[in-house]
Order: C-alpha cells, then structure tokens, then sequence
C-alpha cells in the first residue's frame, strides 16, 4: 500500500493559522509551461557603474568610499517618509486607512532611524564584490552581516514597533541589482504577516504552556523527517506546513525573541548553519538559488517593556524553483482562489536538500568563487 502522504491531502500551518493543500502525485505531469532563462553567473566584480560597488558614483554624486566588509550609506531615494501625513479615514468601515510611517526602501536599501531627528533610510551591502553570494562568503564575511543585522534592529526597533529585515536574492524574486544587499523595513504598525504570528503564538502559549515554534523545533528535531541541517544552536526544517517546494524553517533552540539578543557562540552558529544551507540550496540545481528570505521577531519599540515570551525568533526561506533551475512553482489559480498548494510533500523536499553535499559545485568544479 503506498503512503498516504503521497497523495493529496490538506495539513494546518498553525502559524498562521490557515491550510495548506499537499498534491504530491501533481510532479508525475509533464510540464509544458514556462521555462526561465538560464540564470547568468557572469557577474563582473566590480562594475564602476553599479551604485552598490566601492568606489561608485551614486545618483546624488557621492562617491562610495574602498570598503571592505558590510557598508551602509543614506537611501537617495527614501519611498516610506517617517513624517507622512496622516491620510483621511474614511467614512464608512468599508472604506478605511490609517497612518503608515517609517523608512522603507526598495530592494537593495536599508534604512535607518533615530528617534529625533529622524535620520534617512540606509543602503547595507554584504560584501564588495558584486560576484559574491552569502553560500560563497567566509564565515567571519557572514558573521559580520549577522552583527549588522542585529545593530541595525536594535537602532531601528528603539523606535518602531516592527522591524523587517529581508533579502530578495536573483532576478526572479525581484532583484534588479546583483550586488548582495538587503533590506529592512521599519514601521509604526505590525504588519499582517507580524500581527498574524503574534496571535497564534500567543494562542498557543496560553493553550499549552510553551512557545508554538520552540515546541515545534524540539518535535522536528526528534522526528528528523524534514530536518535538512542542524547544529548546537540552530536546526533548518522544511516545515510540515511548508507552501514553496524547498521552503525551510531556520529556528534556534534557545528560547531567545529578537535577533539582537543572539549570544556570540549563537552568532557564529548562525553564520555556520546559513552558509550550510544556502550552499545546498545552490546545489540542488547548480545554480546561484533564488528566494526571499526575512527575520521575525518578537515586536519591538512600545512593545519592548511587554512580555513576549510567546515569540520565537525565527526565519523564513521561501524560493521558487520546483522541478529545475529553469521551471519554478507558480502561486496562481487554485492558490491565488482557494488556498495554498504545494506539488512534493515536505518530507521528500527535506530529503532532497538534506542529501546534497555542503561543499560548494562552484568549488568542486574547482572554480574560483
């Protein structure tokens, strides 16, 4: 009798509290849909007319100093004013708005904020060269990115009540600038996403007793079935839940909320267990792997002084491709009108990734990264 699991069933993501539909049997179909560009690998290292790169002329004619490490300068083109005015409310509940302030910048910005007065937004690029990838980077080159992070967060959260650090990697999740960079967005409301993990985490405290995603770590961790990586510190999962084929799940196993309250020993783990990670991910299909990838957090600024031991910092890694570098999972139709659906189970997806090597394709094709 084949499993049950290989055919199509529906499993609760009580994160955010809604249903995934699993239709494993749907990877069988040939695919006559749309097939990507080969992704291009010939990024210069430097190009002078990259904004990103040391030593380029930006927009505004400042000239970005020979740096070395992460870098961050003022946002040009800031697009999320921290003093916008307050919009009409509406009259009729049908037809609300409300105040939406902060610093917010598109794709490679990181902004930045004092509480007075408030200073522009912020460009954080990860390393000099624009051929560089966080899976090819050393660990002291990744553990300094953390620590930005995590400045950043304390500098921003001192304020605002959410602070969202993301990353879109590769030109099919939006990216227009191969320079690896981030973002942070900085705002004076809980976004859906936020205000959604901080009820069912609450819910589920009240409910059991222990956090939603400390719990769950610990089962995963035990059950090993969707377990990709793991060290001291940290583990990676597929989540049982999970929407995008190779979605995973980074999760501490201390009960720590905020980013900003790593330890150094976790910090140094994180970089290990992301540079891990993100190096499988290349691997899977031998290409530099796209996704959007971001932190959540317990909220911050109002919130600081409150008890948010329901939170569990964690991060989410969502990419796109499903069967090859060149075919990616479409989220329309059934998803876009019904509910989620994924095309693998969770189980077969870890698997794939936790089988792969963790040394680099680049570097064993003897490549120079």
């Amino acid at each position: 009798m084949e499993r049950a699991a290989e055919h199509q069933h529906i499993r609760y993501n009580p994160l955010r509290d809604d249903w995934v539909l699993v239709s494993a049997h749907r990877m069988k179909r040939p695919w006559q849909g749309q097939v990507e560009k080969p992704v291009q690998e010939d990024v210069p290292r430097h190009d002078p007319s990259n904004p990103l790169c040391p030593g380029a002329t930006r927009a505004n004619g400042k000239v970005n100093p020979e740096y070395e490490s992460t870098f961050v300068f003022d946002n040009d083109f800031p697009a999320l004013e921290p003093d916008a005015p307050e919009p009409d409310v509406g009259d009729h509940p049908l037809f609300q708005s409300a105040s939406a302030q902060g610093v917010w910048a598109p794709e490679h910005w990181v902004c930045s904020h004092r509480t007075s007065p408030p200073s522009p937004s912020k460009v954080m690029c990860f390393h000099p060269w624009s051929d560089m990838t966080l899976p090819l980077m050393a660990l002291p080159e990744i553990r300094a990115v953390i620590d930005k992070w995590a400045e950043l967060a304390v500098e921003l959260g001192a304020t605002y009540p959410w602070v969202q650090i993301f990353e879109n990697k590769g030109a099919m999740m939006g990216c227009s600038n191969p320079h690896p960079h981030c973002q942070v967005w900085a705002s004076n409301f809980l976004p859906n996403e936020a205000r959604l993990e901080d009820r069912t985490q609450r819910e589920h405290l009240q409910a059991h007793g222990q956090p939603l995603l400390l719990e769950y770590g610990r089962l995963e961790a035990q059950r090993k079935e969707r377990l990709v990586v793991e060290n001291t510190d940290w583990l990676v999962v597929v989540p049982y839940w999970a929407v995008w084929p190779f979605q995973t799940l980074l999760l501490p196993r201390r009960h720590v909320t905020r980013l900003q309250d790593l330890s150094t020993d976790e910090r140094d783990s994180l970089a290990s267990i992301m540079k891990r990670l993100l190096t499988k991910y290349d691997n899977l299909f031998e290409v530099s792997f796209p996704y959007s990838m971001g932190w959540h957090g317990a909220p911050t600024g109002p919130h600081l002084g409150e008890d948010c031991g329901h939170w569990l910092l964690h991060a989410h890694y969502y990419p796109p491709l499903l069967r090859s570098a060149s075919v990616r999972k479409f989220m329309v139709g059934y998803e876009m009108l019904a509910q989620a659906q994924r095309d693998l189970t969770p189980e077969q997806a870890a698997q794939r990734l936790r089988s792969l090597p963790e040394e680099h394709y680049r570097t064993r094709a003897g490549a120079t990264p």
